[in-house]
């Protein structure tokens, strides 16, 4: 008896995965209905209903080879066997559409916004400006996750330094989040404080909380857009930390969760306008650029040539100068 073969295009949707998952499907079935059992794994099924639908060209196909053509074409009624319809990698999830950071270098902060501190007295943003440069943390307190790491990387890479908080630099920390309080700012604050270990530091740190319209204009003066997820009852946002020179405006942006202290030391020598730091920070800045793409400072070839240029010409300048001197003694 001769078979008549019918053309399913569902089964250009049959792909490993869809294939094997009927093949995994059907194998029971199929060994009920065709005297030998199947026996295998769905590769093999599949390997064997390739080799049957060319038998089936043929007029040569086992019988079971229609159950498996028929579950392909109920499977794809269904929408089962459809490709997979995944948005590119390069398509941000509907609700990361407003979440990000846009860099605002050299813009004025908003100074006369008020705020509460950790003891829940009303402050002004401005009495933190004057005379240090601040390094501004965007987070909220409740954060479950990312925001913790912006804080622990921030005081990771600030513990190497020589320069110390309360004396060289400012960290202020301000809440997004309308509905939390200066007692939690306190205790975040607190652990924060003995992380970093150093004496009288409880005077550089600064945990802010405040009401909807000051933080959103804080954070748009800052470039930060969040947004809030009603579903988890969480913040979605970016990860990054800005540095402010002490007149209030925005001099650096340093991004992710992990700062190295020399780029922590470098943006803070900038913002200061080199007004701390020592000569080797010079040097340094000569040598390495801010990247405002990657907020990052890295090193520039050109300079590091000129500076070695420069050793070596000083190197060899001295070296005559000491043979000139000994020609001149033993003369």
């Amino acid at each position: 008896m001769r078979y008549s073969f019918f053309t399913f295009p569902q089964l250009t949707f049959l792909n490993s995965q869809g294939l094997a998952a009927v093949a995994r499907a059907l194998v029971p079935a199929a060994s009920r209905l065709i005297s030998t059992p199947v026996h295998g794994s769905a590769s093999a099924v599949r390997t064997s209903v390739e080799i049957s639908l060319d038998a089936a060209r043929h007029g040569r196909a086992p019988r079971w080879l229609f159950l498996v053509l028929f579950a392909a074409d109920t499977l794809h009624g269904q929408g089962m066997l459809k490709p997979p319809t995944n948005p590119p990698s390069s398509v941000r999830p509907a609700a990361l559409q407003n979440v990000g950071i846009d860099q605002n270098l050299n813009g004025r902060l908003p100074l006369d916004l008020h705020f509460r501190d950790e003891s829940g007295r009303d402050v002004r943003l401005g009495e933190f400006f004057g005379s240090r440069p601040v390094i501004i943390t965007p987070v909220y307190y409740g954060c479950p996750m990312l925001c913790t790491q912006i804080l622990t990387g921030l005081v990771a890479g600030l513990k190497p330094l020589s320069f110390d908080a309360a004396k060289q630099f400012d960290v202020l920390a301000v809440s997004f989040d309308p509905s939390e309080t200066p007692e939690l700012a306190t205790k975040k604050k607190d652990a924060y404080v003995q992380r970093y270990g150093r004496d009288g530091s409880e005077k550089g740190f600064h945990f802010l909380t405040g009401d909807e319209a000051s933080i959103k204009a804080l954070t748009h003066a800052l470039g930060f857009r969040y947004t809030y997820d009603p579903a988890t009852k969480q913040f979605a946002h970016a990860s990054g930390i800005m540095v402010a020179t002490p007149e209030g405006r925005i001099s650096r942006y340093l991004y992710g969760v992990d700062y190295a202290p020399r780029d922590l030391r470098l943006a803070l020598v900038e913002a200061a306008d080199r007004k701390i730091g020592t000569p080797i920070d010079g040097l340094l800045l000569f040598c390495y650029h801010y990247d405002p793409a990657t907020g990052k400072y890295g090193a520039i070839a050109m300079n590091f040539l000129r500076l070695a240029a420069v050793v070596t010409v000083i190197g060899i300048a001295a070296f005559l100068m000491i043979l000139f001197r000994r020609d001149l003694r033993t003369s």
